[in-house]
């Protein structure tokens, strides 16, 4: 051994070739998109629309809102009203915006028959988006009533 000098150990010669597993996991990868998204370009329809100058913008939907109390007697928008002048109103409703929806509150003690009644004189007068309104259930169970 000299003065001044290192010995040289005979290490491996350094690597040259390309490490190709990254390349093929980013192929592989890239080939499972190309397969999903595939399907999706060619199943498209080629539509050519017309044109038009403007199109109106939809307005929120109109509604009335239509109540039945445990007596049965029938309330438009916070209004009594008979039988009569319930359809007047429902038919004078419909000419105005025949897609006006109806929004029915009914007492839970109101018999079915008068609420059917009801849906009639509505449907009659041309109002066919009816919707029923109720209360959401409470978190806590109520406890049971006993029979009469």
């Amino acid at each position: 051994m000299a003065f001044g000098r290192l010995q040289r150990s005979n290490a491996a010669p350094p690597m040259s070739d390309i490490n190709m597993t990254p390349l093929i996991d980013v192929m592989l990868v890239l080939l499972v998109i190309f397969i999903i998204t595939a399907p999706l370009m060619v199943s498209a329809v080629k539509v050519n629309l017309p044109q038009a100058q403007s199109a109106q913008a939809l307005s929120a939907p109109q509604f009335i809102a239509l109540s039945i109390n445990p007596a049965g007697q029938a309330f438009l928008n916070d209004q009594p009203l008979d039988k009569i002048a319930l359809a007047r109103a429902l038919t004078s409703a419909a000419q105005r915006n025949p897609d006006t929806e109806v929004r029915l509150r009914a007492d839970a003690t109101v018999p079915y028959g008068r609420v059917v009644e009801v849906m009639g004189l509505a449907q009659k007068a041309g109002l066919s988006r009816i919707g029923f309104v109720a209360e959401p259930e409470s978190a806590t169970p109520a406890a049971p009533q006993a029979a009469p």
